[in-house]
């Protein structure tokens, strides 16, 4: 479960970790664990590679952290370095980003069922977007991310995240359309 800290507490623990109090990482590390597991998850089917991927971004936003300068949030900070790792991953072992439909309820909780109104049907949609329009729809819609902070991520303007989402939304209806009048 994500362990909410306020952005007060964020930018305290991280003047501590610079000083030295790994303990101060420790709460960092629970806060954001199962959120970027979770997030990650939706890309990769392996338990273990997501794992590998959490563990890498963890370790280099620790061994980065004297260059983390508060322009933005800790958690949308590591997001971004586990997003490239997972690009570089992808690369490196030309991985084509994929998980089962039916893999994403393991990791839904009854309290995380409001965010993801999945069904089956949409589900297998969502899994056809490219991983741009995945990223982009789920960091909008689902972690409430706002354009601004999506485009500082991934290192795109804000304009064009609102046309990767509109048309990623714009695919999934269309898609949805399709489907329901085949049935």
């Amino acid at each position: 479960m994500d362990i909410h800290i306020s952005e007060k507490t964020e930018s305290a623990l991280i003047v501590r970790i610079k000083n030295g109090d790994s303990q101060s990482y420790k709460i960092l590390y629970d806060s954001y664990v199962v959120f970027l597991f979770r997030f990650l998850k939706q890309f990769r089917k392996s338990d273990s590679d997501v794992k590998e991927l959490v563990q890498r971004a963890f370790i280099k936003a620790y061994e980065g952290l004297a260059s983390f300068n508060n322009r933005s949030s800790f958690k949308t900070w590591l997001f971004t370095i586990a997003l490239n790792e997972m690009r570089s991953d992808a690369r490196r072992n030309s991985i084509i980003p994929f998980v089962d439909a039916e893999e994403i309820d393991e990791y839904v909780t009854v309290d995380e069922e409001e965010a993801f109104m999945w069904n089956s049907t949409l589900r297998t949609l969502f899994e056809q977007l490219d991983e741009t329009k995945r990223i982009v729809f789920t960091l909008y819609e689902v972690e409430g991310y706002s354009h601004a902070e999506i485009a500082d991520m991934l290192s795109i303007g804000e304009s064009t995240s609102r046309t990767i989402l509109t048309r990623a939304k714009q695919h999934l209806r269309k898609q949805l359309k399709e489907t329901m009048r085949n049935i």
